[in-house]
């Protein structure tokens, strides 16, 4: 039985699978609602033709109206020659950077320091190959060097380098830098950089590790009793990764952040500076324009006005996707992920704010079906949807049948099948006014919370490294996508659920546990912040093992992980769409670096 997280607490007590699945990965539709509702879908009986009566009494929700207007509706290029002679500057930097990177081979500290800026830069993707050879020979020799004279941020920053790499380097690493007592060094506190970079390792962390549970609250505890400083860039850094550590970080986000650190400190590659601030600026052009399209798509279907219950959320939604994969080369993969995406926020509105059970139940139905025959049993305002979910499957099928990969499209239905039938579990449990256990609640939340879907559909425009053994594993509920939708669901849960609770919606986890075993809601909190963290442990533990899926479609798994960190830290951003989301917003889609 799959539990929810190897951790000592929470799991012991939920012991929580996912639906089963066969070894092909994907179970027969009609058992797996069984499984959650005990009822199958045929024997829902089919309903005839229907208008939504608009006398019923149905949730709102009030959410804010789209706040950017048309601000991405017209793109404007460079003109051609501009553009040219932008791309041909980039790659005469590529080349100069390039050249670095060789003639450090050979100093480790250097070299360590170097790779570091560039992947802080959100310059990693133009290096891969030169990246890796380095901590491949880094890693190779690793037991045969001598760092015994290894200060703390050098011993640190291999650490992290060689893990993020996916390198099981020992955490024994750091025993050295403890006194007799078993304690670190009061001596290191005076080592800002150290602590900073040992700091920044400890979130590569994985179960078990008491040394770096204990590092990380030692440098924690010292770092934040540090007086900020406005005018020292490391201090600003020290600050920075308190609220967002580099594990935590969309690497978009942080070049934008990093930029502006790195260009304060005199010892600065310029170089790579220059590299930086160009690539960005090109890639946030690329980005402008791939969302200007998709806002025209998004626009044609004019939901704002047709479903005006449901959240107007697509440039938001775009930044999202954007935290998932920013690359080129990830152009169609992110068109696909991002128009399912915002089909799946509207029915994730109808099912929570909007339509009746008896509505949702022909609509769970509908899906089940995939039939354009099956859109006459829906009410009107479900017609709009269901019709433009076929629509962005059938384009999806098109475009894999011309790359000879059709079987994609059957894994992407499925997951969204699957998705929808945990709505409707939720419906089912709201109209009996039926409170869970947190093991019920859980089996079908990781589900409900959408990351299992987004993982399979995010795979699907990624090309040739993706094959069907990767669905096969996103199916088979590997440690890694469960992990990832706990911190989604659990960090939704904390924000979100009086917000909820207010608006009629179905039960929280935080309620269901809170019931289950007579705690307090911030008792309740604190045990889901502990299994979110155990759950980042998971996901550093699948990192470093080699398995059947390659690293980028991990990273995937991750970056989705981060973007909820990131979003759902204080409030829901992508619901009500406060401030920081704005600025993240217009950092990366408006504003550019400043050259």
């Amino acid at each position: 039985m799959a539990h929810l997280t190897s951790s000592n607490s929470l799991q012991k007590q939920l012991r929580v699978p996912l639906p089963h699945t066969t070894e092909k990965g994907i179970r027969s539709n009609d058992t797996f609602i069984g499984f959650f509702s005990g009822q199958s879908m045929s024997s829902f009986p089919l309903s005839i033709t229907q208008k939504a009566d608009p006398k019923l009494a149905r949730n709102t929700a009030n959410f804010v109206p789209n706040f950017w207007g048309d601000c991405f509706l017209t793109y404007i290029p460079d003109d051609t020659v501009t553009h040219a002679c932008k791309e041909k500057e980039l790659e005469g930097l590529k080349e100069e950077v390039r050249n670095e990177l060789k003639a450090t081979a050979g100093k480790s500290s250097q070299l360590l320091n170097f790779i570091d800026s560039i992947q802080r830069l959100g310059l990693a993707y133009h290096f891969e190959r030169e990246i890796e050879d380095a901590l491949k020979v880094m890693y190779e020799t690793y037991n045969l060097v001598d760092d015994d004279n290894d200060d703390l941020a050098s011993a640190a920053l291999r650490f992290r380098l060689l893990r993020q790499e996916g390198y099981h380097i020992p955490s024994d690493v750091f025993k050295k830098f403890k006194d007799e007592e078993g304690n670190f060094k009061e001596s290191l506190v005076g080592d800002l950089p150290g602590m900073l970079a040992l700091y920044e390792a400890t979130h590569l962390m994985v179960h078990g590790e008491d040394i770096l549970d204990e590092a990380q609250a030692f440098t924690t505890a010292h770092l934040q009793s540090m007086a900020p400083d406005s005018d020292n860039p490391l201090k600003k850094q020290v600050i920075h990764a308190l609220e967002r550590p580099i594990r935590k970080s969309l690497i978009r986000v942080e070049a934008r952040h990093y930029i502006s650190i790195y260009q304060e400190y005199d010892s600065h590659n310029k170089s790579l500076l220059k590299l930086a601030k160009l690539d960005f600026n090109l890639l946030q052009s690329l980005h402008r324009k791939e969302l200007s399209e998709i806002t025209k798509w998004w626009k044609g279907l004019d939901f704002a006005t047709k479903l005006p219950f449901a959240r107007d959320r697509i440039v938001e939604g775009y930044f999202w996707v954007l935290g998932v994969y920013f690359e080129p080369q990830y152009f169609l993969a992110r068109r696909i992920l991002l128009k399912v995406f915002a089909m799946t926020s509207i029915i994730d509105d109808i099912y929570d704010t909007h339509g009746t059970f008896e509505e949702l139940k022909l609509f769970a139905e509908a899906i089940e079906r995939w039939d354009a025959s099956s859109i006459d049993q829906l009410p009107d305002y479900m017609k709009l949807c269901y019709q433009a979910l076929l629509d962005v499957f059938e384009e999806i099928e098109e475009e894999m049948t011309k790359q000879e990969k059709p079987y994609r499209v059957h894994y992407a239905k499925q997951a969204m099948k699957k998705l929808v039938q945990a709505y409707f579990v939720e419906a089912k449990w709201l109209k009996q006014e039926y409170i869970p256990t947190i093991e019920e609640y859980m089996t079908n939340a990781l589900v409900s919370c959408g990351y299992f879907q987004l993982a399979t559909i995010s795979f699907v425009g990624m090309g040739d490294m993706v094959t069907k053994k990767a669905f096969d594993w996103v199916f088979s509920d590997p440690k890694m996508v469960r992990a990832s939708a706990i911190i989604c669901r659990l960090m939704d849960d904390i924000v979100d659920h009086e917000f909820e609770q207010k608006r009629g919606y179905v039960v929280s986890g935080v309620q269901c546990y809170m019931k289950q075993y007579g705690v307090t809601e911030q008792e309740a909190c604190e045990e889901f912040i502990n299994e979110i963290m155990n759950a980042w442990k998971d996901m550093n533990e699948e990192c470093l093992k080699r398995t059947q899926v390659p690293m980028p479609l991990l990273t995937c798994v991750v970056n989705f992980a981060r973007v909820i960190d990131l979003l759902y830290k204080n409030q829901d951003e992508y619901t009500h769409v406060g401030k920081l989301m704005k600025d993240l917003i217009a950092w990366m889609l408006i504003d550019p670096v400043p050259m």
